[in-house]
């Protein structure tokens, strides 16, 4: 076996934080965790010098980084955008769709299954996140409108018999045959997400029942209180605060949600309930100024400004540019959870939803090595997926004894 022992480090644990402690890994699983500098004479040696070592982080939505969209269609764009933001400490991540032609999304889950068999130079894929086209127009946000459209039998029936690489997607559940959608997602294992919706609080219960489960970027693009006839309405987001086992996830950028948002939600769904997303495009990790969210074929032109994506009117947001490590932080600063919380909404939550969680999401002995040193400030040192260092700045000293 192929052993690797990380030490004096501050291990981020269920339930506590371990110092000065020893994490030992065996190949591609962790073997050992404990607060002694266990003797491994074969291991490759890492000196943590006190920073802190986490469970990597698990981004269950983003389109794209480092000058590059999963819907260029490309297997270079898709390991491009691995290792972009494993340089942020994500170890796994969710490549993410946008409302499309029927062409364009067969290509993007034929690219998704050919890069999946390369990807070993950065973040995990842990599955396909499909984000529309079934969604409604009033709360189109970024989405292009002229791919928007109802749910289909014949056309997701089609596409889900073609691919098991689907374990997410997003749709608006108040659309005609979107009941049945979600029906077909529980089915199937595939976890159906509430997004770009308009439904009020009834519409949202029936979805519940179906299985939507999940909402998406929680707060943008989806109702809230609104007035009918002189009636008023519970929109999406009074549904998911009312119902307390569905999960939802958040852009905590800083911009998206300020922090009385990032705030709010903490209080009310707590950690186990909340997950970080980045819903990065292509600008993430690049310099602002003009890009394209989507495909470069047939994608839309942005402004990125003021650390985010807008469309060039300025309307509405257009994705972000997070990346990980800055929703752990601002969770900190803006919203001033604990460090452990924060941290927790990044890995252990993201697992549960996924149901990956006794693989991935913890620093626990048999799960995968998928982890990351950072410091103070999140700044991320090494990221190691699979027990492989795919980024590090070359700080620590890695020696063989």
């Amino acid at each position: 076996m192929r052993y690797t022992k990380i030490y004096n480090a501050n291990i981020l644990t269920p339930g506590r934080i371990v110092q000065d402690g020893t994490v030992v890994i065996a190949d591609d699983k962790i073997v050992e965790v404990g607060d002694k500098n266990i003797d491994i004479p074969s291991a490759v040696h890492i000196n943590a010098g006190g920073k802190y070592l986490s469970p990597g982080f698990i981004d269950l939505h983003v389109h794209g980084g480092g000058g590059r969209d999963f819907m260029d269609n490309t297997v270079p764009a898709f390991l491009a955008i691995a290792k972009t933001h494993a340089k942020y400490g994500t170890t796994s991540m969710m490549p993410t769709t946008l409302s499309c032609e029927h062409q364009d999304l067969m290509d993007t889950i034929k690219t998704y299954e050919n890069a999946d068999l390369k990807n070993t130079e950065g973040a995990q894929f842990i599955g396909l996140h499909i984000e529309g086209p079934y969604f409604s127009m009033a709360q189109k946000g970024a989405q292009d409108p002229k791919y928007i459209r109802n749910p289909d039998p014949a056309e997701y029936m089609e596409i889900l018999a073609g691919t098991d690489v689907i374990r997410r997607w997003s749709a608006a559940p108040e659309l005609p045959g979107a009941l049945e959608f979600g029906r077909t997602l529980k089915e199937k294992g595939i976890l159906a997400a509430i997004a770009h919706t308009d439904a009020v609080y009834e519409e949202v219960m029936e979805a519940w029942k179906v299985g939507y489960s999940h909402a998406t970027h929680f707060y943008s693009c989806m109702s809230g209180v609104s007035r009918r006839n002189a009636y008023r309405f519970a929109g999406v987001v009074e549904s998911a605060y009312l119902l307390d086992e569905m999960t939802v996830e958040i852009i905590a950028d800083g911009i998206h949600l300020p922090p009385p948002l990032l705030k709010l939600v903490y209080k009310i769904k707590g950690l186990e309930n909340i997950a970080l997303i980045t819903d990065a495009m292509r600008a993430a990790g690049m310099p602002e100024g003009r890009s394209i969210l989507g495909s470069l074929k047939s994608g839309m032109e942005v402004i990125v400004e003021d650390g985010v994506a807008k469309l060039p009117d300025r309307s509405a947001f257009a994705g972000s540019v997070a990346t990980a490590d800055r929703l752990v932080r601002n969770m900190m600063e803006l919203a001033e959870v604990s460090l452990s919380d924060a941290v927790h909404m990044m890995t252990e939550t993201p697992a549960k939803i996924l149901n990956i969680q006794y693989q991935k999401g913890s620093i626990s002995k048999n799960k995968d090595a998928d982890l990351i040193l950072f410091d103070k400030d999140i700044r991320v040192d090494t990221t190691i997926v699979g027990g492989r260092m795919v980024y590090t700045s070359s700080s620590l000293p890695a020696t063989h004894l």
